[in-house]
Parts: structure tokens; sequence; C-alpha cells
């Protein structure tokens, strides 16, 4: 019996390798693949492969959590906002379906989250009690040019009653005194009453300043007839005698035009221990794809978007108070594209790197700088290189904070241009006279990459494509880390997923960093079949977590003050080397202003490490942070949450 089982074994063998022989014959590029995959899965699992390369893996939700993650956020419960809206879907926003998850990545538990509206292209920052601010978002999606069937476009209301102002209802019609055609307001305004102007020298009355309101109209009937192609003054039907002579419109060219998206007012705290949105006070401007940045003292910067009629915000910059949760006008105007990479600096200025995320004219706050705040005053910073290539960049303040130098990352043209950027682009805003310097060069041009700060004083450099959103299969399946001592990058291992338009980064308090999101334009090389959302989640494992220990911290405060110290038990303390404060993110369209990195002084113990917290509240902002401790080699301990108060 043994030697029938052992010839039937053989004759397996024989038959098992004729097959393959002769696929390898009818197939050999296949059985090459085959092979090829296999070795390559074989060595990216090697113990010595994943200490010097790190490793990715594909988290698995169950497929009735999975959504379109537009946004994403560190909260400090150590679990995971996860936010969609509509999710770049037209019939979501349509049906009102906005979605919201809490992912806790300890547990793997998944939590659905009702959401108030839709937050698709909202801002956010984390404030500093530790909710997630985040305003604006998405009152229209916009109709390209031939799906667009009503006339429409700006119709600037004017009220020249000074005393009174003018409330225009939706429905209002508005009809031109030239061209006799009649628009319909698509939103209630309010216009303010007009100002009355006296001569400074004499105290003469001269003349009534208009109050001014805008609103987006829509022709009554479908068709090109309805178009005008010249500025028409506009009367509002229902008003009459003076009050008609008072309020009138005046609009350009209302045509079948592109309509761009359309933003929203509304501002929300999401409470991590509640676990729910939490409504505050609306902007004073309705913005889509704006940019949030904290200040020193606590309150939030809200810049750019598209408004209420689809316009970028006329440079009317706001700021909201987490104290009487209400938002009030700076009193300058400056106007940056949507989605502007703004970073407040240590001495409480902010710098503008020249990044953006899409929508606003070519020409106008795309230069790089530092903007003050109490002045207004913007100084130009020289030396960029493909300064043309700046859209879908990514900017990072390169760690530590003290540096107070930042990289800017590859990027792309206006628009749905084809041309992106391979260029590094650094600076360092210590200098009396900051200027640009070309880092090391990506292999590819790069447009949405991904960059987060690790504890080790690196920096994860990942994905992105190398056209706009994808186009022509263009995803770039790389990572590097960039040696922030060393100015230099090292590929480490390639992550499974592609990534382009709406993805993000975040780094977790036990030192891995989790990818969401990905929204190609198209599905193939030949861009012809409609790509679909992205919607697996990964995660990758950097080397310093596959060595053989790394230190422990346990105990000690929560809150430290700027200037205080405190104090924390550890078995490890003889190899502890430096110790980080690092801010949870909020990440969204290449733009995460939230993170920075901050060293602390360090004093060690036989069994304990004390930790000093700088007393500069432009570089510690109010807040919660992770607390890691980082070992001789680079290895970090996981995250201790503190709070700064």
């Amino acid at each position: 019996m043994k030697d029938g089982a052992s010839r039937r074994r053989a004759r397996r063998i024989v038959i098992g390798t004729v097959v393959v022989l002769a696929l390898a014959g009818m197939n050999g590029p296949w059985l090459y693949r085959f092979g090829s995959a296999k070795y390559h899965e074989y060595k990216i699992n090697k113990p010595e492969y994943k200490a010097e390369n790190g490793h990715w893996d594909v988290i698995d939700f169950p497929q009735n959590m999975r959504l379109n993650t537009i946004h994403a956020a560190l909260l400090r419960t150590g679990k995971i906002l996860l936010v969609a809206g509509s999710g770049n879907n037209q019939k979501n926003f349509d049906a009102k379906k906005f979605d919201t998850r809490l992912y806790d990545p300890v547990k793997k538990s998944i939590k659905k989250i009702p959401t108030p509206t839709d937050l698709f292209c909202t801002g956010h920052t984390q404030l500093a009690n530790g909710n997630l601010l985040i305003a604006g978002g998405t009152k229209r999606y916009e109709k390209l040019k031939g799906d667009v069937t009503k006339a429409g476009g700006l119709m600037i209301v004017h009220n020249e009653d000074p005393d009174a102002p003018k409330t225009i209802k939706a429905g209002t019609v508005f009809t031109g005194k030239e061209n006799g055609k009649s628009f319909v307001a698509k939103d209630n305004i309010t216009v303010e009453r007009a100002k009355k102007v006296f001569d400074k020298a004499t105290g003469r009355f001269l003349r009534n300043e208009p109050g001014l309101g805008r609103v987006y109209v829509e022709a009554q009937r479908s068709g090109a007839r309805y178009e005008t192609g010249t500025q028409d003054n506009y009367r509002v039907q229902g008003l009459t005698g003076q009050e008609a002579r008072n309020v009138y419109g005046i609009a350009q060219k209302l045509a079948l035009d592109k309509k761009d998206f359309q933003g929203i007012r509304d501002s929300y705290e999401f409470d991590p221990v509640a676990e729910k949105y939490i409504k505050v006070d609306p902007m004073n401007e309705a913005r889509w794809y704006p940019t949030l940045t904290t200040l020193s003292d606590g309150k939030v910067l809200s810049v750019s978007g598209l408004d209420e009629i689809g316009q970028l915000v006329p440079g009317k910059n706001e700021v909201y108070d987490p104290k009487t949760k209400k938002w009030t006008y700076l009193k300058d105007v400056r106007q940056f594209p949507t989605y502007p990479a703004l970073f407040q600096m240590e001495n409480g200025k902010i710098f503008y790197s020249g990044a953006n995320a899409g929508y606003g004219p070519d020409n106008v706050g795309r230069k790089p700088g530092v903007w003050d705040l109490t002045t207004n005053k913007f100084q130009k910073i020289p030396g960029l290189s493909d300064p043309d290539r700046l859209e879908t960049a990514n900017t990072v303040e390169l760690p530590p904070a003290q540096d107070q130098k930042y990289m800017v990352i590859g990027g792309g043209g206006v628009g749905e241009s084809k041309l992106s950027s391979k260029k590094t682009r650094l600076v360092d805003l210590k200098d009396p006279s900051p200027k640009f310097v070309d880092g090391p060069t990506l292999e590819k041009g790069t447009r949405y990459p991904q960059a987060s700060i690790l504890p080790d004083d690196s920096v994860l450099v990942s994905g992105g494509s190398e056209d706009y959103r994808g186009r022509g299969d263009t995803n770039i399946l790389q990572a590097r880390l960039y040696d922030t001592k060393k100015n230099t990058f090292k590929q480490v291992a390639d992550p499974h997923v592609g990534r382009n338009y709406h993805s993000g980064s975040l780094l977790l308090p036990d030192g891995r960093v989790l990818f969401f999101g990905s929204d190609s334009l198209y599905a193939d090389k030949a861009n012809t079949k409609p790509g679909t959302f992205e919607q697996r989640i990964e995660m990758y494992t950097p080397p310093y977590l596959y060595r053989d220990s790394r230190p422990t911290l346990e105990g000690g405060e929560k809150t430290i003050r700027r200037g205080g110290s405190a104090t924390y038990k550890t078995e490890h303390a003889s190899s502890i080397k430096t110790a980080r404060l690092i801010r949870p993110s909020a990440s969204t369209h290449v733009t995460d202003v939230d993170q920075t990195s901050i060293a602390l002084d360090l004093k060690k113990s036989a069994d304990s490490v004390s930790v000093t917290v700088p007393k500069s509240r432009s570089l510690v902002e109010s807040g919660w942070y992770m607390l890691f401790v980082t070992d001789d080699e680079g290895t970090p301990s996981k995250a201790q949450w503190v709070h700064v108060p």
C-alpha cells in the first residue's frame, strides 16, 4: 500500500509538471506574472523587508459601513471621524443622504453618526477643548455646460434707502429694463440699508452709498433665448413708488454657462465624547472648499471658498470664537484660491505656501508669503520652483516645529491641466529674508501627494497621481520617507491602493498611518469608463514598529501648561532620546494645516522621563496632543494624550 501511494504521488507530480510546462509554453507571460506576484507577496511579508520598508494592510470594513470618505480627523478619544456628507454623489445630495462614521482602530468598531447637512467639501480644525470645528459644505452641486437648461448667474441687489434694510425673498422676480427678460431669485437675502456719506471737512451730506446684496437668479423658462449678453438694470416686481426707486438689481451676463458648486454658512462642533454634531452660529459667508486655521488665542480663521452663488468669496475672511460660538469678520480683505495652505507661525503671523486645491482665478492670491493679520500686510517669498503647478500640492511643516521649516510637495497646473510637478520646495521662515530652495525630487510629477509627520521626525510621503484626478490611469503606487536631517528621500514599501483627489492620511497614536479616499475621474487608461470612489482604508506600519522593542510611557499628568513639566514612568529611560507633542490631524484635499510636531525638553532618571512644554502660545496652540518619546534607534512609544490649556 505504501509503495502504491508513493507511485500515485509521483504520478501526480509528473502530471503537474507536464501541465505547468504546457501552460508555460502556451502562456509564459501569465506564468511569469503569477510567479512574480507570488514572489512579491512573499518578499514584502519577510520580517527583514518590513523592518527596512514597513508594511501596508487594507482594513476590513463591513460593506454596509463603507463610505466615500472626503474628510477625516483623529479625535482625542483615539477614534477617527470619517466624513462623506453626500460623498461627491449627486443622487445622495438630492436624497439628503449625508454620511459620517466613527472608527475605533483599537477595538475595530464602526459607528454611524447622524449628519445634519451636506458636509461635503467643508473645512475643519481641532479646537482647544478637543472638539472638531466644522464649517461650510455644499448647497448645490455644479452643473456643467450642456446640463444647464435655465440661464442664470449673479444679481447684485442695491438698496438706496438709508432708513431700513430690504428683504428679498426666494421667488422674487427681477425684470431687465433694457432686455425685458425676467429672472427669479433662488434664495432669501437681506440687503443692508444705505450709508449716508458726509464731507469730512464741512460735514455736508454728499450722497447715500447703497447697501449691496448678492443673490443667484435663474430665468423663468428654459432655453438659450433667455440668456443675456450685457449688463442691465433690473426692476424688482412687487415694489412701487419710492421703494421701487430705492431697490433694484444690476447683473452682467446671465447665461447657460457652467454653474459651480455653491457653499453653505452652517457650522458645527463635533463632540468626541458625546459623539455627535452640535450646531453653532453660522459663518457670515457661505463657503465651499474653505480652510480653517487655529490662531494663537484659540480662535479660528476661516478663509476662501465658493459662496452661496458659486463665486469665490471676495476676500472677506472671518474668525470663530469658541467661547461665544460666533463669527466676526476681519476688518481687512485678502483673497486666496480655495483650500489655501495657511499655517500659523511661531511669531503669530500666517504662512501661505501658495498650495491650494482648486477654484479661483490663476492670477489672484497664488503667490506664497507671510500674512500679518493685524496689519493685513503680505510679504511675498521668492524662489518657488514650478510656481504655476501649485494646485493639489501638499504642504507640511517639517519637524520639529521650532525650526519653522516647510516643504511644498508636487502639485499641478490650474484646473484640469495635465501639468504636474516632481519638485519639493523648502523654506526656512527663521531666515530674515526667507526664500524657497528645491529639496529632493520625486520620481514622477505628482498631484495630490499625502504627507504625514512621524514621531521620529521623518515625513511619510505617499500616493498621488501624475494627471488630474488620476486621469489616464496615472495613480502613483509609491511611498517615501523624508529624512529631515539628511534632506533625502528613501523609497519604502508600495501601497496597495492608488490615492488621488479626495484622499488623505492621519498619524495614529500607535505610530501607524491611516490612508483614506480617492476619487478617480476614470477607471481605465483610455478614459472611457467612469471612475468609482475608493472606499478602502489602508494602514501603513512604518519600519520602526518592526524592531525588537519600543519604549514604554506610563502614568503622568494629562494636562501640561506652557512652560510646565510632566513626569512619566518608563522601563527604557536610558535609551529615550527625544520627546514630541504632535497635534492630531484633520485632513482633506491635500490640506492638513493642523499637523505640527513640537520638540520638548527632556530629562531622564532611572525609571522615568520628564518633559517640558515650550512657553510660546503661537507655537503650542491650546488643545489635545499626542505625546511620543523615541529611543536612540528612532523607535517611538505609543502616544499618551495630553492637554495644553
